[in-house]
């Protein structure tokens, strides 16, 4: 499979909730051996764009393909998804939770799991309950990023971790991503990942009002991404 092919294509994609519009009209073409930012304020669309890709919603309107393919029990098959809450029961160990991710996805890479979380010195008998804030983070990105997937999407993968977690998590999704898959990121510490990022996407108002690449931006505006986001979304 190459590189730079369109891994992910939405088309005149639409959503409202009862009458109110999160998504307006969105096209977009996402390629693969890309680090994307997905960036916005809140109430930009961001949550209801992600969970479209993920097919816990439908549009109204348009569609969108993944690989070709509409959001299905297919696409989950290439999609590893990290949402923004807790979704391990908290009450498994480590070893039970490699468990899982083996049995439910058929390109879990459980080596690869295990050395990144040796990597941490974690217990593999402990249960995620009695894990730090940051380390329960760690785990669940850890076991999304051990997925051979095609793409990869991060709702907030560092919204609640100290500077010295984040870079372990930064650190962690640039070298578990191959160069045919993508990883979406979205987040509003936009200064802690615009270093890893290839492009970025600014919603508002449920509308797509930038989609660049990072290094052409930064030319062009003369600021990095942060401070050209904060002068765009100033209130």
């Amino acid at each position: 499979m190459e590189k730079n092919f369109t891994l992910v294509e939405i088309q005149q994609v639409s959503k409202a909730y009862g009458g109110l519009v999160a998504l307006n009209n969105i096209n977009l073409k996402l390629s693969a051996g890309k680090i994307i930012g997905l960036l916005g304020p809140n109430g930009s669309g961001k949550t209801t764009l992600i969970k479209l890709l993920n097919g816990l919603l439908q549009p109204e309107y348009g569609q969108i393909l993944i690989n070709g393919r509409r959001p299905s029990p297919e696409t989950k098959q290439i999609v590893s998804y990290l949402p923004d809450t807790t979704y391990l029961d908290e009450h498994m160990r480590i070893t039970e939770a490699i468990d899982f991710f083996k049995d439910f996805y058929a390109d879990f890479d459980e080596a690869r799991a295990l050395h990144l979380l040796q990597d941490l010195n974690i217990e593999l008998n402990s249960r995620i309950k009695h894990l730090s804030k940051g380390n329960k983070e760690k785990v669940q990105l850890i076991l999304v990023m051990s997925r051979q997937a095609l793409l990869y999407i991060l709702d907030e993968p560092i919204g609640s971790v100290d500077p010295a977690a984040r870079d372990y998590i930064l650190r962690t999704i640039i070298n578990n991503y191959s160069p045919t898959s993508s990883v979406l990121i979205s987040t509003h510490l936009i200064s802690d990942v615009e270093q890893i990022l290839d492009e970025v996407i600014f919603l508002q108002y449920g509308s797509v009002i930038r989609h660049s690449d990072v290094d052409d931006l930064r030319i062009e505006s003369g600021e990095s991404i942060d401070e050209l986001f904060r002068r765009e979304f100033k209130a």
